[in-house]
């Protein structure tokens, strides 16, 4: 065998291969996922199998192995003949249907490259041929133009003449799409064509077709070729033929693809005689032949786009859940802050009753643009009047005031009621007398705070000083770069010339002492040439570079700007220092490409907020992830002639209090710090398109050791740390130490284990403690209000059943299967008494369940219907555990626990229910297209779901599933994204209420779309869709 990567089974054979070879190599061996062990089986089977069937005796040998698998005596062969069925078509005759006659010349069952090379057919000829045959057509490519219909017109018309649904996603890229073509498309050929007008930046570069069969011979192309002559043609393109058949995961990703971008909104359905001027406008600009211009939103509904929906949800959840109604909201300039606001006061509108509001800003444009905000989400174009510049407010109702106009305004004689709804534009300023008055003198049932920076220049926050702490909402990083609100960026981790292992580590704090650090870096010049000679090999060209430097010191930032001018590159620093530049200057000259970089420290005032600015240079060690975020933010604003952030960050040997985990998660989507080591090494951590974290050879080493020693040795550091502080709650302790709940609660691990283990309570608590403990992490996810504060009912001390409330009665079944999940106690009762003696487990629980609720991000509500009887919310988070009690599966009455079903799918009959528990992500590790695209989200309101293998349509299961409405049956969906959660337990899965049949594909499995009666979740969304 020669060295390599491999993916082979382990045969008798090649394990005695491997033994010989153990001396001279090392060899890896990793466990085959039981989500993929089928295809990996069939695989390895079938390479035998083409090795023993190339003979007469190929049927029968083929029976053989049919006859000794369970119900597949259908698939047995005739084994005189070796035959196919090609084709069924209706017996021809007078109004007889389609005649299944022409075929391509590629089989349906293999799969092709196809270059429109010599002797091969056309892509062209084929797709010809492939469109005569099809029941559905998908197409998806970036432009349409009307020499590539004209060669496929003939079969365009007989599609539409048998009723062939044609599905169309284009877009206006590069302003190319010829809109007579599509007119054509939609007017002459019955095509539904759908249209991604997005004229700045567009991510749809994709060409394919899908040919649906409800033979379940489906075929498709993907490859180089957009709907035009000589794409189709004579053009030197590379098109990939798959099919069903020979690449079932493949043709499984393009409809979930496809499926989910039709349901998107942000392509939009084009109506000729509605849409052709907008359509024409578009294409203009696209093609540079027109500058964009602001397009009224009058006469159309203005909705949420994806960052703004999570937002709107966690201020509701910070409203309902916990009850507050001062809120912050931070996002950063043009990302639609008050859009959120206005969708926002929309939701507080009932019909024409709509609250009293008042919007205050201090500049008249920015009152006009969020008067014409609300009034387009209102849809209603007189809605508001101006408070600026002359302007007075006949009705007073709904008001857009300039701060200096009330400043003006006696606000004795105005009632501190007034208005129900204030928005304060750019609350930074909040701290400032003009509007510290406002603040002081009204009373409104909602606040509302908009700004990009909290954090003032006199290193105030806001957060800390109007909002006890909290942020209702903030656009994440991923969001942001997702939705293409800010600049992907290039993260280069360095290694360094430092040793920090020395310095002073102020452990109430969490960082390194700032005067070790800067006697450090503040004047050497070696690591200053390091940073330079690092910045020339990434940055390339200096002439261009729009630098921002962050420092330890202000005589750090003063030498590196000295440092940097002297060898060449034209600098400034900008501190608080007497002979600082002066900062509106330092930013001009930076602009304008008079200075290349910037020197600071710490400033994230709105004073270094620079557009232009393409590379950050991290020159001191970011222990905290929020200042490390807002640092690379600096850089991530969009600009032109920016495609991409360089960020670079120097890296040398680190005390092991530094915490390179947090730092690297605060710009991954979701990856838990056990993963990153793997991540570093492997695939790399996973970011929006267009991002990459890179890390050189020394970097790398350094990096993976601080997680690893971090992940191996912090229980004994948090027993040390404990036996020191003598913290006395677990909220003081996460909140002195900086700590999550999942680097507490890990290896079964626990606050109440923590405490006796530093010398803070007696040594031994119970053996049943013991195991109580071990379920702590199980609850982490409890976000419903109604089940928190029954769980803590039932956990209080002194609770007896006789005076509980009907909601602990109800939900202490659930409550109790979740912490004894094999059972133990005759009823809920019973286990609740045991639980008496435990005060210590009782009091961790209670504290958890706070901080999980504190945690929720969007509302959970009662359900309506027939499963609303059932102890549930819709949207809320269930372990399988409290799912399966609360449907009435695990019951103490039927003595049936929950440790004993692993199934996916529940029915019960007495209730006419079935529940359907659903991971998406059903392989742990890596990225398996062979299970990705079985369970996913088409939108917030259609998923789709695979029944399990041996389901038929004609079944039973099957004809229950189709035709639950009619029988009076339920179906109630319960998803999760992991199998298992950052503690190490079952994930919990959130309930999207229940669902209705829409439609089906196929049998063993059933491939069945599901429409909720309640959309998911933004955030839910987000992780359930496959794109």
């Amino acid at each position: 065998m020669r060295p390599g990567l491999y993916e082979k089974l382990i045969t008798a054979r090649l394990a005695a291969e491997l033994e010989e070879l153990r001396d001279r190599f090392t060899v890896t061996k990793g466990v085959v996922d039981e989500a993929i062990a089928p295809e990996v089986l069939a695989r390895h089977l079938a390479k035998s199998l083409v090795r023993h069937l190339a003979s007469d005796e190929g049927p029968s040998r083929v029976n053989e192995i049919l006859r000794a698998l369970e119900d597949e005596d259908d698939e047995l062969l005739p084994e005189d003949e070796l035959a196919e069925l090609l084709a069924l078509s209706p017996t021809a005759g007078l109004g007889a249907g389609r005649q299944y006659t022409r075929r391509p010349s590629t089989r349906l069952s293999e799969a092709a490259l196809l270059t429109n090379a010599q002797g091969e057919p056309s892509i062209g000829g084929e797709l010809r041929n492939e469109l005569a045959t099809a029941d559905r057509v998908d197409l998806l490519c970036a432009f349409v133009m009307w020499p590539g219909i004209r060669v496929i017109e003939d079969q365009l018309r007989g599609l539409k003449d048998h009723g062939v649904p044609i599905r169309v996603i284009t877009s206006t890229y590069t302003g190319c799409t010829d809109r007579g073509a599509l007119d054509r498309l939609v007017t002459e050929y019955g095509a539904e064509v759908k249209v991604h007008y997005e004229t700045s930046r567009t991510r749809l570069h994709a060409k394919a077709w899908i040919f649906h069969r409800d033979s379940g011979y489906g075929t498709g192309f993907v490859g180089s070729s957009n709907l035009s002559s000589s794409a189709l043609l004579d053009g030197v393109e590379w098109n990939v033929r798959i099919s069903d058949i020979a690449t079932p995961t493949l043709m499984r990703k393009f409809e979930a693809t496809f499926d989910s971008y039709w349901a998107n909104p942000a392509f939009e359905t084009y109506e000729p005689s509605r849409d052709h001027e907008r359509l024409d406008s578009a294409l203009l600009t696209a093609s540079g032949r027109q500058k964009s211009e602001d397009i009224s939103l009058s006469g159309l509904e203005v909705t949420a786009r994806p960052h703004q929906a999570r937002m709107l949800e966690e201020l509701e959840a910070h409203r309902t859940i916990h009850g507050r109604h001062r809120n912050l909201v931070i996002a950063a300039t043009g990302t639609g802050k008050t859009v959120v606001a206005a969708l926002d006061y929309k939701r507080m509108c009932s019909g024409s009753n709509r609250p009293r509001l008042l919007f205050v800003a201090h500049r008249r444009e920015i009152l006009e643009q969020a008067r014409r905000t609300y009034a387009e989400v209102l849809r209603d174009p007189n809605f508001g009047e101006l408070l600026v510049d002359g302007h007075r407010p006949v009705n007073n109702t709904h008001v857009f005031a300039s701060v200096q106009s009330l400043a003006r305004t006696d606000l004795t004689a105005v009632d501190p009621t007034a208005y129900d709804v204030i928005v304060i534009d750019e609350f930074h300023h909040a701290s400032a007398p003009t509007y510290r008055r406002i603040l002081d003198h009204f009373e409104p049932r909602e606040l509302l705070g908009l700004t990009a920076t909290p954090e003032r220049a006199d290193g105030q926050d806001v957060r800390e000083v109007f909002f006890d702490g909290h942020a209702a909402t903030e656009l994440r990083l991923w969001d942001a770069l997702e939705e293409d609100l800010l600049t992907p960026f290039h993260y280069f981790v360095v290694g360094d010339t430092v040793d920090l292992t020395s310095v002073k580590w102020l452990g109430s704090r969490g960082t390194y002492d700032r005067a070790e650090l800067s006697e450090l870096l503040a004047t050497n010049a070696e690591r200053a040439a390091h940073v330079l000679r690092s910045v020339e090999a990434k940055v390339g060209d200096l002439d261009a570079m729009k630098a921002l430097g962050f420092c330890v010191s202000l005589e750090h930032a003063r030498f590196m700007a000295q440092f940097f001018t002297a060898s060449g590159v034209p600098s400034m620093h900008v501190t608080s220092a007497a002979d600082s530049a002066d900062r509106g200057e330092a930013q001009r000259r930076l602009r304008d490409g008079e200075i290349k970089a910037i020197f600071t420290v710490d400033m994230f005032n709105e004073g270094v907020d620079i557009p232009a600015v393409n590379t950050v240079l991290f020159l001191r060690p970011t222990e905290s992830p929020t200042v490390f975020v807002q640092q690379l933010g600096r850089g991530l604003r969009l600009a032109n002639d920016k495609p991409v952030l360089t960020a670079l960050d120097f890296v040398g040997h680190q005390r092991k209090e530094y915490r390179w985990d947090r730092k690297l998660r605060a710009v991954a989507k979701t990856i838990k710090r056990t993963e990153l080591t793997t991540a570093i090494d492997g695939a790399g951590i996973p970011l929006p398109a267009g991002s990459q974290i890179v890390f050189d050879r020394v970097a790398r080493d350094i990096v993976v050791k601080n997680i690893k020693s971090g992940v191996s040795g912090g229980w004994q550091s948090l027993v040390r740390e404990a036996r020191e502080t003598r913290p006395d709650s677990l909220r003081a302790f996460l909140d002195d130490s900086g700590l999550e709940l999942a680097d507490l609660y890990t290896n079964n691990k626990s606050w109440t284990l923590l405490r006796r283990e530093a010398g803070l309570l007696p040594r031994e608590g119970s053996a049943l403690e013991r195991d109580l403990l071990k379920r702590v992490r199980a609850f982490m996810h409890v976000d419903d209000v109604e089940r928190s504060r029954a769980y803590r009912e039932v956990l209080r001390d002194g609770f007896t059943w006789e005076e509980a409330s009907n909601a602990a009665r109800r939900y202490a079944p659930v409550l109790t299967m979740a912490l004894f999940p094999r059972g133990g106690y005759a009823s809920a009762r019973d286990a609740v008494a045991a639980l008496d003696p435990e005060v210590e487990f009782r009091r961790e629980l209670t504290t958890v369940l706070e901080i999980a609720l504190d945690n929720a991000t969007y509302p959970t509500r009662p359900i309506d219907g027939r499963l609303g009887t059932l102890p549930l919310a819709l949207h809320a988070r269930y372990t399988r555990e409290e799912l399966l009690t609360a449907i009435g599966y695990a019951s103490y009455d039927e003595k049936r626990f929950p440790s004993a079903a692993v199934a996916g799918v529940y029915y019960r009959p007495e209730q006419a229910l079935d529940a359907f528990l659903v991971t998406t992500n059903k392989v742990g590790s890596g990225f398996s297209p062979t299970t990705m695209y079985r369970d996913y989200a088409i939108s917030r309101d259609l998923f789709h779901w695979e029944s399990q293998g041996v389901t038929r349509e004609d079944s039973a299961t099957g004809q229950r599933y189709i035709h639950h409405a009619q029988r009076g049956s339920s179906i109630a969906l319960f998803m999760r994204e992991y199998k298992v959660d950052v503690f190490g337990g079952g994930a919990p899965y959130v309930y999207l209420g229940d669902a209705s049949y829409v439609r089906h594909v196929g049998e063993r499995p059933m491939a069945i779309t599901w429409k909720l009666t309640h959309p998911m979740p933004e955030q839910v969304f987000q992780w359930a869709s496959v794109v």
